[in-house]
């Protein structure tokens, strides 16, 4: 998980440039995989509907990638700590959207 944290600085590091390439070879691999129906699991932001028991809310989890897109959402089973850590999650997103919303933007 630290490592997850810190991957932007340690490419920059390594590669001598700034993280724009980690996001571009991502989106690359996951266009591969739709492409080819390569069925290959990644983390991606997607529509929850009962889906580690949340509803009506955008959020990463690892998802199968195919020929149809998101062909299937993974349900990790998480410990304790790890649900305590989701809700956290999730209370930051619902109310960052919350703000979002009372700001009318188009």
């Amino acid at each position: 998980m630290e490592r997850t944290k810190a991957g932007g600085g340690e490419l920059v590091r390594l590669m001598g440039t700034s993280a724009w390439y980690s996001p571009g070879a991502a989106a690359a691999q996951m266009v591969k995989a739709i492409v080819r129906d390569q069925k290959r699991i990644f983390p991606v932001c997607t529509y929850l509907r009962g889906e580690y028991g949340l509803n009506d809310i955008y959020l990463g989890v690892p998802v199968k990638l195919g020929r149809h897109g998101i062909e299937e959402i993974i349900e990790v089973d998480l410990n304790e700590e790890e649900k305590k850590l989701l809700k956290i999650s999730v209370e930051s997103v619902r109310k960052t959207m919350k703000i979002l919303d009372a700001m009318n933007l188009p």
